[in-house]
């Protein structure tokens, strides 16, 4: 069992040998301070763990088996914002705990982790008190030293002291960790007296930062993000990048059912597979579309439960807009039942799909593609003239299919062909948005410009979705012997919205479609 909770703290070490001769200085009266609680010594014992290419560190993230102290344990640390880590802690073991490895295994896969850093600590600590005695932050200052290398043979050998030799480091450390529910504002007007006092916040983000760097043993700085030259492959491979850490990123958030981390990693996926089939002159697509088969079917399997979810919220906001004078039967009831069934085994759908072989497969794939990707001639032209054609393309593509369906009868034909165009213009956005930092504000605009469809689309859709779950319920309804007038009611509402959003669609096109936008991206 893994116990999380949300790491808020500031690190800080003495700017001087006098500062440090100096020692602490008394923090009561600062803020809301009252007095500070002296509670003694612990040795602390810690043993980092990464992949032999340190993949853990590179991306921000530590693993430690810790002896000592009031929360002896493994430890793991996922970066949230500057400053602030989700902690997820679970019990000693002479192995890496399930919960544990499973939310690395997007970065570790197939491969192993191993010992690389052991850090002794001997850790002061004091407790920062309000008036009433409340515990506002721990503050402590350890005395550390950190010794690099393979560490024993496994956790039990490093628990033993087993260290090879390797390069070490000391140094003291002091650290202000907030308390459940403290203002982080308590943070600033700590550092402000520490300044006073000489005291500096610490360059390192973590102590594990500051070991391996100190001992020389960090992993290679990782390269700009962005494009390492204007050409067309450059900017398109750093963009697949940034979509492979992002999906990389979203799976422990995903299995530890983070909001919105489902919809983010599918979007990931999306985006990836829209830039394989956008840029097929810089990519070869022989090469590429098994690849977006794989993205394909991941997105598939994530979205079973986050559909699932928004069709229901859709419903709930629907039923609440009725009056009650409308509400004939158990509706609620009946739309909770209807919805459990539904979503039942949704969640382990994902989940399964991400312990799968085939998913570390796909990342391995795009690994591949992104070490040694299948460029084509276009790959060393321009990026600004390539990228620029390739959004004329998907434009004109989502011109065909919006024109295809407007031409056709209100009716379920029409429903299937604006789902078609709701695709294209998804596709064409993101392509604009990939184009942005090559091409700037006319990629931007046009990228906002084609949202407006997409949204307008997806809005029809979900009513599409909306009316067949809602005659599905209503059918429920009427075999149990219960009223099904509501369920009519709101799938009549849905369909008058859908109705009002083809009509609107031939404004907001006409802004996606304005020549100008066209100008502005021709070459």
């Amino acid at each position: 069992m893994a116990d999380t909770k949300r790491e808020i703290e500031r690190k800080f070490e003495f700017g001087s040998e006098k500062a440090a001769r100096r020692g602490l200085p008394d923090l009561a009266g600062t803020a809301g301070i009252a007095a500070v609680a002296d509670r003694g010594t612990v040795e602390l014992d810690a043993v980092y763990y990464d992949t032999p290419d340190q993949r853990l560190a590179a991306d921000g993230l530590t693993l430690r088996r810790r002896t000592g102290g009031a929360d002896a344990g493994w430890h793991l640390k996922l970066p949230v914002s500057p400053g602030v880590r989700d902690e997820i802690a679970a019990p000693l073991s002479d192995t890496v705990p399930r919960p544990l490895a499973a939310l690395l295994r997007s970065r570790v896969r197939d491969g192993g982790l191993e010992p690389r850093v052991r850090l002794l600590s001997s850790r002061t600590i004091s407790h920062l008190l309000d008036a009433e005695g409340t515990v506002l932050a721990e503050l402590s200052t350890d005395r550390v030293r950190a010794e690099a290398g393979q560490t024993g043979a496994g956790p039990a050998g490093a628990a033993a002291g087993q260290t090879a030799a390797g390069p070490a480091a000391s140094w003291t450390e002091i650290e202000v960790e907030l308390a459940e529910g403290t203002d982080p504002a308590l943070l600033d007007a700590v550092e402000k007296a520490f300044r006073a006092a000489g005291i500096r916040v610490s360059d390192a983000p973590s102590k594990l930062a500051r070991a391996l760097a100190e001992t020389g043993t960090a992993p290679a700085p990782r390269p700009a993000p962005g494009p390492a030259e204007d050409t067309a492959g450059a900017h398109v491979l750093a963009y697949l990048r940034l979509q492979r850490d992002a999906l990389i990123a979203q799976d422990p958030a995903v299995r530890r059912g983070l909001p919105d981390s489902v919809h983010q990693m599918r979007v990931a996926c999306r985006r990836t597979r829209s830039a394989l089939k956008t840029f097929r002159k810089v990519l070869d697509r022989t090469a590429t579309d098994p690849l977006g088969d794989e993205l394909r079917w991941l997105a598939a399997e994530l979205g079973a439960d986050r559909d699932q979810e928004v069709l229901h919220a859709r419903i709930l906001d629907r039923i609440a807009e009725l009056p009650r004078t409308l509400l004939q039967g158990p509706v609620r009831s009946r739309l909770r039942t209807w919805h459990a069934a539904r979503r039942a085994g949704t969640r382990r759908r994902a989940l399964a799909a991400l312990d799968s072989k085939r998913y570390l497969a796909l990342l391995d794939a795009l690994d591949a593609l992104l070490d040694d990707p299948p460029l084509r001639a276009a790959a060393d032209k321009p990026a600004a003239k390539v990228l620029a054609k390739a959004i004329l393309r998907d434009h004109d593509r989502l011109a065909t299919r919006i024109a295809a369906a407007r031409a056709l009868e209100p009716g379920t034909d029409r429903d299937l062909a604006l789902h078609e165009a709701r695709k294209a213009a998804k596709r064409a956005r993101y392509a604009a948005e990939a184009a942005a930092e090559a091409l700037g504000k006319p990629a931007t605009r046009q990228a906002k410009a084609v949202k407006a469809v997409q949204t307008l689309l997806g809005d029809h859709q979900d009513s599409v979705v909306a009316r067949e779950a809602l005659r599905d319920i209503g059918l429920q309804a009427t075999a149990a012997g219960d009223s099904a007038f509501t369920w009519g009611v709101l799938y009549a509402r849905e369909e008058a919205l859908a109705a009002a959003g083809e009509r609107e669609l031939a404004d907001v096109w006409a802004n996606a479609s304005d020549p100008a936008l066209r100008a502005d991206l021709t070459p």
